[in-house]
C-alpha cells in the first residue's frame, strides 16, 4: 500500500499538452495527478481528467483551497451528469441537493468496504469526495481494485464468478433510516420510500474499457442468488477475502484542501474510523451511471 505523504517513487507522466502530470501510486490502481486547479480547470484538463479515470480508477488531487460546495458541484457536472445527494438522504442543505455530507459527529461513518449505492438499478459511475474537517490523525481511505481482483483469481474461479448474481439490498445500512424520516428524497426521478433488493453481475463488464470487475461489495450485498445459503456465504467470504488483499489496495492520508475522484465501477473503498471522539466532516457528490452488464458467455 502507498500512503499519499510518501516521496515520488517513479517518474510522472505529462498527459499530451494540458499541464497535466499522472504520477502513479500503485501498478494498476491510483494516480496523484499535478497541474490542475479544479476549480478552473481548462475543457481539456476535464476531458483528460475524465478519460484517465477509467485508467487509474482513483485520482487524487492537493491543494484544491478554492473548491466549495458550489464549484464542487459545477467540475461534477463538467465530468458527467450530476446525480442527488442519496437515495434516501437528502443534501447537505436546501442549495446543495446534491451534495452528500458524511459528518462524524451525526453518524456519517464509512468503515465497511463497499461500492457507492450499488443497491440501484443505475449505480453511480463515479463519486467526487471533498475533505471538509479532517481529525488530527487517522481518517485514511482506502480504495481495492476490482478489475485486478478479478484478474488474480484463478481461471476456474473466474469462470464460476462470470455465471454468478448477487442480490444488492440497503435494507441493513438504510432500512431504519427510511422508516424513521417522513421526508423522501429522489434519485433519477424516482422516490425512495421502501429499499427493494436488486441483482447486478458478480463480474461486471466495464462500459468503456471492456475489462471485467469483481462487483461485489460486503456493505451492500446480502447473497448471491440462485445457490443455498451456505454456498452463497462461502463465495462472498472467498471473494472479500480476495479482493482487500494488501497488492489491490491504494490508500490516502487525507489533508484540507485535498479531493478524491474514483471510478466506482471498478472499485470498492473504506474509510477507517480510528480517530475517536474527533470530528471529520467530508462532502461528496456522485456521477450518474449505466445498469452494469455481465460478460458475454463464450
Amino acid at each position: 500500500m502507498t500512503l499519499l505523504a510518501a516521496p515520488p517513487t517513479a517518474p510522472a507522466a505529462p498527459e499530451a499538452t494540458t499541464g497535466l502530470v499522472f504520477e502513479r501510486l500503485e501498478p494498476t490502481i491510483g494516480a496523484r495527478v499535478h497541474g490542475v486547479d479544479l476549480a478552473r480547470a481548462t475543457d481539456d484538463q476535464v476531458r483528460d481528467l475524465r478519460a484517465a479515470l477509467a485508467r487509474y480508477k482513483v485520482l487524487f488531487f492537493s491543494g484544491q483551497h478554492d473548491l466549495h460546495p458550489d464549484s464542487q458541484i459545477a467540475l461534477g457536472r463538467r465530468l458527467g451528469e450530476v446525480t442527488e445527494s442519496h437515495p434516501v438522504v437528502p443534501g447537505v442543505d436546501e442549495n446543495h441537493p446534491e451534495i452528500y455530507e458524511l459528518d462524524s459527529n451525526t453518524g456519517g461513518f464509512a468503515d465497511i468496504w463497499h461500492t457507492d449505492v450499488t443497491f440501484v438499478r443505475r449505480p453511480p459511475l463515479g463519486s467526487i469526495l471533498r475533505a471538509v474537517v479532517l481529525p488530527p490523525t487517522g481518517g485514511d481511505t482506502q480504495w481495492a481494485d476490482l478489475e485486478l481482483a478479478y484478474d488474480s483469481l484463478s481461471e476456474p474461479v473466474r469462470r464460476v464468478a462470470d455465471q454468478l448474481v448477487a442480490v444488492h439490498d440497503g435494507t441493513r445500512e438504510w432500512g431504519y433510516y427510511l422508516a424513521q424520516r417522513q421526508e423522501r428524497t429522489q434519485w433519477e426521478g424516482e422516490e425512495f420510500t421502501a429499499l427493494v433488493p436488486i441483482e447486478h453481475p458478480v463480474v461486471r463488464v466495464h462500459p468503456e474499457t471492456g475489462r471485467r470487475s469483481l462487483f461485489v461489495n460486503p456493505g451492500f450485498v446480502s447473497h448471491i442468488a440462485g445457490v443455498s445459503d451456505a454456498e452463497s456465504r462461502h463465495l462472498l467470504d472467498l471473494f472479500y477475502a480476495h479482493i482487500t488483499k494488501p497488492e489491490h489496495i491504494v490508500r490516502h492520508r487525507w489533508s484540507v484542501g485535498d479531493v478524491v475522484l474514483w471510478d466506482n465501477r471498478s472499485t470498492v473503498h473504506y474509510a477507517n474510523r480510528d480517530y475517536g471522539n474527533q470530528r471529520r466532516v467530508m462532502h461528496r457528490i456522485t456521477l450518474r451511471g449505466d445498469q452494469p452488464v455481465a460478460p458475454v458467455p463464450a
